[in-house]
């Protein structure tokens, strides 16, 4: 697939070429069928012409020049203002080069065209809407994205464009609408997405300190998918209602399925919130309670988890107990065939911290031989987008739970 969406992006200028010449053709073709009242010499004049001026404009785009294809299109209408894919043309040629105002213009004046088809007339609106989408008028891209669901409301792709603009703007209840509008016209189970969406939306809730609604909207998260931010924010409640077992348990869940996600559960539960400043010192009570019981975790499984063994190392080290951080460190060393950078970097952190020169000294020669400098903590395995911050959404390729971690040295 990638193979051939790499090839798709190489070539996508030939490709519209190839396409803009197939409907001169299929223009040409129904005219002639359908009787146009022009004789058949002058209609055989203007494909001529079109013929042309479209060959011109297919060099030039092949060639990457789309201002000059742009005139081509232009002298295009010129010869033939009945031609109406020649301005879809035109207006997709503004739109890809910036020139947003054109485009706008264009898609405008085919909808208040008198003689044009239903089925042209809600492309047009189509195209608008992608117009004020791509020059970032928001309010006015979502409105008209709207109007052409009233005319189909089975636009799969004008509902996705709904949805990313809504959740981009962090709109959690239109984000759960029109997911769930996408879920019924096509295909793909989007359980997994609503359930992320609930779960932001319940942590605006949590953070305000409204914990009664926000555990409404997390209870609705769990019914469509146990997504792990959906049970982060249930450890959170966990701990500001004061179910200490309830969250050991879930904590406990949460590390055998997902040992990877040990650091980004703690790094979540620190995250503050407006609730009463007795519910705060509560919260970071039993936190600090969790965190004792997490330290105190012996399981086979977890104690081989770079990550587990990371975090423990670096609660211990803000607790102040450097020498019981450094033994589970050595330890995990000693049995662990090719440590990773960040466990290699944090132990001569360690090792310089308990003035322990000499095998400092060893530790970094042996990491200086293969180093690999880590740029950002999480990174999308999808797309590849990297970033310090923790997202469940990349804000690149839009996808849902796609975040992955590295341990910045």
């Amino acid at each position: 697939m990638d193979f051939y969406i790499s090839w798709f992006q190489s070539h996508m200028l030939a490709v519209v070429a190839v396409g803009l010449t197939l409907i001169l053709i299929y223009h040409y073709l129904t005219e002639r069928d359908t009787g146009v009242k022009l004789s058949k010499r002058y209609r055989n004049s203007i494909f001529e012409a079109q013929s042309k001026v479209f060959l011109n404009a297919t060099q030039y785009l092949i060639s990457g020049n789309k201002d000059l294809a742009i005139k081509e299109f232009l002298n295009a209408v010129d010869i033939n203002r009945e031609t109406v894919d020649t301005y879809f043309a035109l207006g997709g040629l503004f739109r890809s080069n910036g020139e947003i105002e054109k485009a706008i213009s264009i898609h405008r004046s085919l909808i208040a065209r008198e003689n044009i088809s239903e089925a042209d007339r809600l492309r047009s609106l189509k195209e608008l809407a992608i117009d004020f989408d791509k020059g970032g008028f928001i309010d006015k891209a979502i409105e008209t994205y709207k109007d052409v669901l009233r005319i189909n409301r089975d636009q799969y792709e004008v509902i996705q464009a709904l949805c990313r603009i809504y959740e981009d703007i962090e709109n959690w209840d239109q984000a759960y609408n029109y997911r769930i509008m996408l879920s019924k016209v096509g295909h793909e189970n989007q359980a997994e997405t609503i359930s992320h969406i609930l779960v932001q939306k319940a942590k605006t809730l949590f953070e305000k300190g409204d914990f009664a609604r926000c555990n409404e909207d997390l209870e609705d998260a769990f019914r469509f998918a146990p997504s792990v931010s959906a049970k982060i924010l249930r450890l959170r409640i966990h701990l500001t209602t004061g179910n200490m077992e309830q969250a050991k348990n879930l904590l406990f869940e949460l590390l055998k399925e997902h040992p990877m996600y040990a650091s980004f559960i703690f790094e979540s539960m620190s995250e503050g919130f407006n609730g009463e400043e007795e519910v705060k010192k509560a919260y970071q009570s039993r936190f600090d309670i969790l965190k004792k019981f997490f330290l105190e975790i012996d399981d086979v499984e977890l104690s081989t988890s770079p990550s587990v063994v990371l975090t423990k190392v670096r609660l211990l080290k803000q607790a102040k107990r450097v020498e019981e951080a450094y033994t589970v460190l050595s330890d995990f060393v000693a049995v662990s065939a090719n440590p990773s950078e960040a466990i290699k970097t944090e132990y001569i952190k360690l090792l310089i911290q308990l003035e322990k020169r000499d095998d400092a000294f060893e530790q970094v020669g042996k990491l200086l031989e293969n180093y690999h400098q880590s740029l950002t903590k999480h990174f999308c395995k999808n797309c590849g987008y990297n970033s310090d911050d923790i997202f469940w959404r990349c804000p690149q390729c839009h996808e849902w739970e796609t975040i992955q971690f590295r341990w910045k040295v």
